[in-house]
């Protein structure tokens, strides 16, 4: 076992045979422990939408990622910190983590919204990673981001140091390194100069977060956690990887976790996070940034990937669509119309455990709210319960044989 301060600390307790990377562990932290691999559910805004954070405990969640960049605009870091930190202003008695807000400042920068694009079909030019029609909201430079509020267009700047302030301020017990996530039709040129850009501010990060916590004694550690670029290229992966290994305060201290980041085609998740973890120290916990499908988790696990977290599992919920072991299905369909049994036969989730197709069809037919909660309810159970599973797979010594079995039965869509 590796700790760091305060109560955080991290232990693998079994690993795949062969030269795998995939492992079972325990992350310990100020606020509980969180056995994995785990899947994070996300509450961007201090709220996974439409589900009470008491459910989410019921639903076997065991930490919440909330996003920085949206709190620092509302409501503000301070009223967070004010209210005890992010645990206690949504009253979630558990661990909990913090992302940049790397994401939302390329996402404004290229002029998307919410998705990036994950497949290569348009040539790589830094102009195409503009979404067509769309005003740049953000510009990077060497010091940090510059961007308008997409609420009110008000200026407003990021730099590492401001992300670390914030995060403290928000007292997540995990938080991440301010980043710059490139698109995937980046130019190679651009993806190199990016990767070293992530390397100066993860510095910067890493001596912030010192300052920062030698300035709130009392208060519980707060764990830093690199993040890892360089797309879909394995050479700028692996300097990344190693360069932030490296890194070490003028006090000899260097980062807790890492973080795996950046946009990613769906079939090399396996390879990526295989190569960074052949270079990130084993004695460390490695989070996979945005990834939730079933098929991407068990490429992800097996590949060395402790935790996950994504906003899939609710977002696709709050439009009907529901996971299952055999596929996802969506419930507003008319062939749920008139069926009288659960979302998923088996399922222990509280949605399952009392509504039906049809009443859950009528909910959305009928725009009503309650929807949402159902839907979000039966996914949020189903992504963690799975990963679960792989968990006591992976204990247990049968992870290659729950992974064909399961993934044989859902490639099945109904």
């Amino acid at each position: 076992m590796t700790g760091t301060a305060g109560g955080f600390g991290f232990e693998v307790v079994t690993r795949l045979d062969g030269d795998r990377h995939g492992r079972a562990g325990v992350i310990h932290t100020p606020h509980g422990d969180v056995r994995t691999p785990a899947f994070v559910p996300v509450g961007t805004k201090a709220t996974v939408k439409a589900v009470l954070p008491e459910m989410l405990a019921q639903l076997g969640a065991q930490a919440v990622l909330a996003n920085a960049f949206h709190l620092y605009l509302q409501p503000g870091p301070a009223i967070v910190e004010a209210a005890g930190g992010l645990g206690a202003f949504m009253n979630w008695p558990g661990p909990t983590f913090t992302d940049s807000g790397g994401f939302q400042v390329m996402s404004l920068g290229a002029g998307f919204k919410k998705v990036i694009a994950m497949e290569v079909s348009t040539l790589k030019t830094d102009d195409a990673a503009s979404a067509r029609g769309r005003k740049r909201l953000s510009r990077v430079d060497e010091d940090g981001v510059g961007f308008r509020s997409p609420i009110d267009g008000s200026k407003h700047r990021f730099t590492p140091e401001v992300s670390m302030g914030v995060q403290h301020a928000l007292g997540a017990d995990i938080i991440f390194a301010f980043d710059e996530l490139t698109t995937l039709v980046n130019t190679r040129e651009y993806q190199e100069s990016s990767v070293e850009r992530t390397e100066r501010w993860a510095q910067r990060c890493l001596d912030e977060h010192a300052l920062l916590t030698a300035g709130r004694s009392g208060k519980p550690y707060q764990a830093l956690f690199g993040v890892v670029q360089g797309a879909q290229y394995e050479d700028l992966r692996r300097a990344a990887c190693r360069g932030l290994a490296a890194m070490r305060t003028e006090a000899g201290d260097g980062f807790d976790g890492y973080g795996i980041g950046g946009a990613l085609e769906k079939h090399a998740i396996g390879e990526i996070v295989g190569w960074c973890a052949s270079e990130l120290p084993e004695d460390a916990p490695r989070h996979l940034l945005g990834i939730s499908e079933p098929e991407d988790v068990f490429a992800a696990v097996e590949a060395g990937a402790d935790t996950f977290d994504c906003v899939m599992p609710s977002r696709v919920a709050r439009n009907g669509a529901i996971y299952t072991a055999s596929g996802r299905y969506n419930v507003d369909q008319a062939r749920c119309r008139t069926d009288f049994t659960p979302l998923e036969d088996g399922c222990d989730c509280y949605t399952c455990e009392h509504y039906t197709k049809a009443y859950l069809h009528h909910l959305f037919k009928g725009k009503e709210m309650l929807a949402a909660t159902l839907a979000t309810i039966h996914n949020e159970r189903f992504t963690v319960r799975l990963v679960d599973a792989i968990r006591d797979a992976i204990l247990q010594g049968t992870f290659d044989e729950f992974r064909a079995e399961f993934l044989g039965g859902y490639r099945r869509r109904t």
